[in-house]
């Protein structure tokens, strides 16, 4: 048994060292794993029509992205105004989650509790912020939104911070302060 295992072992060990030449190379089974082809950075060979940053196609959509077919107007802020409204049911709108990206993105200068009394106020970086009670400014869901989406005035968009669900969550927050405010 022992002189059979040692057989094998030198069978092996022949079969490997005869296989190894060091004069002519070995035999490559997949060679496009080794060596693969050079394209030239934006070159004919990798763009077919030769150009060297490609255009999405007319009318496409990135993934995850959704819309919004009101305009950044006065005409799109009273057309949302009057027309826009929250897809969110009752069941779905979560205050805590509103109120959690409320105090991220919207509390430093609005206030914790709406009445444009924030930090940045406080430290007059900024001025004029009105409370969500003020009856000049009539408020609704799709204001507001339209608001975060495109901003007003010294307020910038925050359309890449939030996404529509987010945004959306954060309209039903403001809501509540407004209604907390005309208590």
């Amino acid at each position: 048994m022992k002189s059979l295992i040692k057989i094998l072992v030198i069978a092996v060990v022949l079969v490997a060292v005869s296989c190894k030449k060091d004069t002519a190379p070995n035999y490559q089974f997949m060679p496009n794993m080794y060596e693969s082809v050079g394209y030239k950075t934006y070159g004919e060979a990798a763009f077919q029509n030769g150009i060297e940053a490609q255009i999405p196609a007319q009318g496409s959509i990135p993934r995850g992205y959704v819309p919004f077919d009101i305009e950044n107007s006065t005409a799109g802020y009273e057309l949302a105004k009057a027309t826009l409204l929250s897809p969110l049911d009752s069941t779905k709108v979560e205050l805590n989650r509103g109120k959690e990206l409320y105090d991220i993105y919207c509390g430093i200068c609005h206030g914790n509790k709406g009445k444009g009394q924030g930090k940045l106020v406080q430290r007059e970086k900024i001025l004029g912020i009105p409370s969500y009670d003020d009856v000049g400014r009539a408020i609704n869901e799709g204001s507001i939104y339209h608001t975060i989406y495109y901003g007003k005035n010294a307020m910038g968009s925050y359309a890449n911070q939030l996404n529509e669900e987010e945004r959306w969550q954060v309209v039903s927050y403001v809501l509540k302060l407004k209604v907390d405010l005309e208590k």
